[in-house]
């Protein structure tokens, strides 16, 4: 109990807190974009739906971080699936729009952010951890305290969405952007490049004590971003031409 109400908690609780809000902007991003499209009656059950979804995962991954980040191809599979969420997103959830069934809606919108939390959420967790010091009742009660501060920030951004369509596509070349950066973190990557310009030694940058150049690392993000604006961009145009016809 002592330790509990001392001051080392505290600010360890403090910094739990701090480090989950900053990281919390993409999650809210997806949970916002994911959900727009939703009936208003749904839209806040799918954003709470969508907040407790990106702190159980981070929860779960948190006891396997450390494996999972150092398993080949895992973060260059991942970026690719986000790449696939951000153009999905782009395009809106629902190709039948609001003929679909509310519930299927719903939950097609909670399997999204599922499969986007899980990818992302491998590296939100890598800080979070290390900022609770080893006590897993710290980590697990800042995250989940955490969980209206990501609905406000959803539900903040749904309103944008709602009114300026603009940040659909700044939204999904945020994903792009973090995608990009999973893909170049990935040990394979690392490896293959390491000898290069392009990497850089690390002992704290673990499994492999390299990381990714500061010009490596956000090129490569900036032409994920690139990539899925340009992407997102011709599949709208086609589709467009395609329901003309029909």
């Amino acid at each position: 109990m002592d330790y509990f109400l001392s001051t080392t908690f505290l600010l360890s609780l403090l910094q739990v807190i701090w480090i989950d809000l900053l990281l919390s902007g993409d999650n809210a991003v997806v949970i916002a974009m994911a959900c727009r499209s939703l009936p208003a009656h749904q839209r806040k059950l799918g954003i709470l739906l969508g907040a407790g979804t990106a702190v159980a995962l981070r929860i779960l991954f948190a006891f396997a971080i450390s494996y999972l980040l150092g398993v080949p191809y895992l973060r260059i599979i991942g970026g690719v699936l986000l790449l696939w969420i951000a153009l999905k997103l782009i395009q809106g959830e629902d190709e039948g729009g609001h003929s679909v069934e509310a519930s299927t809606s719903l939950w097609k919108a909670v399997r999204t952010i599922a499969i986007a939390d899980a990818v992302m959420s491998l590296d939100n967790v890598v800080a979070i951890a290390a900022a609770s010091r080893g006590h897993p009742e710290l980590f697990v009660f800042g995250l989940l305290l955490s969980i209206p501060l990501i609905m406000v920030g959803a539900t903040l951004i749904t309103s944008l969405i709602s009114r300026f369509p603009i940040f659909v596509w700044a939204g999904a070349a945020l994903l792009g952007y973090i995608a990009a950066e999973m893909i170049v973190t990935d040990p394979v990557v690392l490896n293959w490049l390491n000898g290069t310009a392009w990497v850089l030694p690390d002992p704290e940058h673990l499994p492999l004590g390299l990381k990714p150049s500061p010009t490596m690392l956000y090129g490569a993000a900036a032409i994920g971003a690139l990539f899925v604006v340009v992407a997102g961009y011709i599949l709208a145009q086609r589709a467009g031409r395609g329901a003309a016809k029909t």
